[in-house]
């Protein structure tokens, strides 16, 4: 039975983050995590199977971010934008995108005058139903299934314009050398801080009945804490009792479980495709960056601007929820069935054209079950209710927790680590 001051249970960018901070105030802090490894749904590949290293998670800071980007700062890591045009492929074509999508404009101002958050579904219902919008509406519904992963019956129309609203929505960045530089940074100053990591080690039992906390892993082993921050993704907190992730509490936090199941988390499927040649660089696609479609895949990118013979598809929200059962296979199936329709080619040339393939299903990952959080219109009341310590001695943090533009991303799980770990100092 080993006795420490703060337990984290996650080791992935929001317990990183708060396990930096923690130390570097002096705090003996504990990590245990499940996985083998660290980072959490950032996982940079780097072997003999692609040519370089590939992000199997999360890859890109969307927009000028500033906890990333002054981490990135302070760690001389170095990161370059990632653009690139749009296309879109549509009836056999592939064209340039215009973001003059008809009826934009309409839908906008109708965000404007919502009163009441209601869910995205029904206000393209309430306000779009018509079949003259029936293309405004079928983006719609791609877009926020792809971008936010989201169920459009359960997602926020409020949360969802305020991210449409956002200034620098275009601004788009890659890390050089991916992200496991940044979370090899905080790691590093992590352990020269003092900070303990326990991998391969799953937290089944989290029990606050006396003073301080005591944390059961799925060995048997005990460990002791004055507090717990419960830093795992949000799809491990909805997870039922018989799946292998899920935790229990003892004294139940009934409130703070309502709270979680309030909260949205959506699927998600990527899907890298290595090639012999970039076969998509025809033409006037010399700067192809992104390709939506209609497609099994419908959403598709490239390396733009480093030059690079690899795709990366993305299947997300419901869509992602109904293929999560296919095997590795199937879902190659369907990636070279989508990039045969979007580029007009030769299914078996492309085969052939194939170096390697991965595919990452982060859906039926047990110790992720999703993607990343996505708001409904009850996750501002479950939010606050999260936010508040139990006790003095439970806290939680992830990315779930974040409100403003950057919702789902690793800017978002760095401030609620930063934010947990300032309340955690204020508190003690």
């Amino acid at each position: 039975m080993e006795k420490t001051e703060i337990i984290i249970i996650g080791a992935g960018a929001t317990g990183l983050m708060a396990a930096y901070q923690l130390s570097r105030s002096g705090k003996k802090v504990t990590v245990i995590e499940a996985r083998d490894r660290i980072g959490g749904r950032i996982h940079t590949l780097n072997n003999s199977s692609f040519s370089s290293e590939v992000e199997l998670g999360a890859e890109f800071i969307h927009g000028n971010l500033p906890f990333t980007l002054q981490l990135l700062q302070e760690a001389g890591i170095k990161y370059y934008p990632a653009g690139g045009e749009m296309w879109q492929a549509s009836n056999g074509k592939l064209s340039r995108r215009s973001w003059d999508m008809p009826g934009w404009g309409e839908l906008m101002t109708a965000l404007d005058d919502l009163k009441e958050d209601i869910s995205i579904a029904a206000f393209l219902e309430n306000n779009f139903g018509a079949s003259q919008y029936a293309q405004l509406r079928a983006s719609v519904i791609g877009f926020i299934a792809g971008y936010d992963t989201a169920d459009p019956e359960k997602a926020s129309t409020f949360a969802l314009r305020t991210e449409w609203q956002q200034d620098d929505e275009d601004d788009q960045y890659r890390i050089s050398g991916g992200y496991r530089q940044l979370i090899a940074y905080l790691e590093k100053q992590c352990r020269v801080n003092g900070v303990e990591f326990l991998l391969s080690t799953p937290v089944k039992h989290v029990d606050w009945t006396n003073s301080g906390v005591k944390v059961t892993v799925q060995s048997s082993d005990l460990y002791l804490g004055d507090t717990v921050v419960i830093a795992v993704p949000l799809g491990v907190l909805k997870a039922e009792a018989d799946q292998s992730a899920s935790l229990v509490f003892e004294p139940s936090i009934a409130e703070h479980q309502k709270a979680i199941q309030q909260m949205g988390f959506g699927g998600i499927i990527k899907l890298l495709l290595e090639f012999k040649t970039p076969f998509w660089k025809n033409g006037d696609a010399e700067k192809i960056g992104f390709i939506l479609s209609d497609e099994a895949i419908p959403t598709w990118w490239s390396q733009y601007p480093v030059a690079s013979n690899l795709l990366t598809g993305w299947l997300g929200g419901l869509p992602a929820e109904a293929k999560k059962a296919l095997n590795e296979l199937e879902l190659l199936e369907l990636a070279l069935h989508s990039l045969a329709n979007v580029f007009n080619r030769n299914l078996s040339v492309l085969r052939d054209e194939l170096i390697t393939f991965k595919a990452i299903n982060w859906t039926t990952d047990p110790f992720t079950l999703g993607s990343y959080a996505y708001d409904t219109v009850e996750s501002k009341d479950a939010r606050n209710v999260l936010r508040q310590a139990i006790a003095g001695k439970i806290f939680f943090a992830g990315e779930y927790l974040y409100e403003g533009p950057a919702m789902g991303t690793v800017e978002a799980a760095l401030f609620s680590g930063n934010a947990v770990a300032e309340q955690i100092i204020n508190l003690l």
